[in-house]
């Protein structure tokens, strides 16, 4: 069975959380594949996000598609990791049209865990592969998305929680596997080594390597886009605020599981209720 046929429909006391539950086995490709943004995350990834739609790119994939807004989409990302690293079933174009056939680019994490899987599907795409130095990159990660996937409280919220439920699983299965699971010790080499395979599989004229402090100019160039007029290049730096945030996500998770509970109750209560009524009536 497919982690994608495990999938449930949003529970409607889910309201503390603003997901949105697309069954994505549903979908296909309705936009044409542009570009692939195939660096880890922490390197811009959200800022790069931010600049394709201002360039007019529909839908740019990003870890957030899956993780805060639709996450039903981790079943999809889960079967692909366990057709890559364990060899259960495949995750073929047209799986890939499922989950990506909105966007017409995509990029960050899991995503980049599939760089040759997505050359291949879409051959017809640029290449943008966005740099950053390795020792930033591993700190920003450890205190980032890292601490996210060993959260003990998302963790024990994937018992319990709908979106969680889907989500967490993915992300811990991502690190397990992309990172060799030994992000703190493994991450510098596997960063290095990405960099480096996908130089292999692309030729020249359709790779750029990039660092978003550059701006719109060589990035433009070449997507053979105009250059936005009097329109800075996005700055999107969550590290700030990454762990508040979780954490506000982690507690609105809770208020949906407790909801659920609360309306589980009721109706064990109702219930109970009834069948008094009726066992008075029968003998009043």
């Amino acid at each position: 069975m497919s982690h994608a046929d495990r999938y449930t429909k949003k529970p409607v006391t889910d309201i503390f959380t603003s997901d949105t539950d697309i069954d994505r086995r549903q979908c296909t490709r309705t936009v044409p594949m542009r570009a692939l943004l195939l660096a880890p995350g922490r390197t811009g990834t959200a800022s790069m996000r931010a600049a394709m739609k201002q360039l007019g790119f529909i839908d740019t994939y990003h870890m957030m598609n899956c993780s805060i807004e639709n996450p039903p989409d981790a079943l999809l990302w889960m079967d692909a990791l366990r057709a890559k690293y364990d060899g259960v079933g495949e995750f073929t174009r047209k799986d890939w049209d499922k989950l990506l056939g909105g966007s017409q680019a995509v990029c960050d994490w899991p995503a980049c865990a599939f760089a040759k899987e997505l050359i291949e599907a879409y051959p017809e795409a640029k290449v943008v592969m966005a740099t950053r130095d390795v020792d930033s990159w591993h700190a920003s990660t450890m205190k980032t998305v890292y601490w996210r996937a060993t959260d003990p409280e998302l963790r024990m919220l994937s018992n319990f929680s709908w979106a969680a439920k889907m989500y967490y699983p993915m992300l811990k299965k991502f690190f397990d596997t992309f990172f060799e699971g030994d992000f703190p010790n493994r991450g510098k080499d596997v960063f290095t080594r990405h960099y480096a395979e996908v130089r292999k599989m692309v030729p020249p004229e359709r790779l750029l390597e990039y660092r978003v402090q550059d701006g719109w100019e060589p990035l433009c160039k070449f997507l053979d886009i105009p250059v936005p007029k009097d329109v800075p290049f996005p700055n999107v730096n969550d590290n700030s605020d990454f762990i508040s945030r979780s954490r506000r996500r982690n507690r609105n998770q809770m208020y949906n599981v407790a909801l659920q509970w609360l309306e589980v109750l009721g109706l064990v209560l109702l219930a109970l209720y009834l069948v008094f009524y009726v066992q008075n009536s029968m003998f009043s």
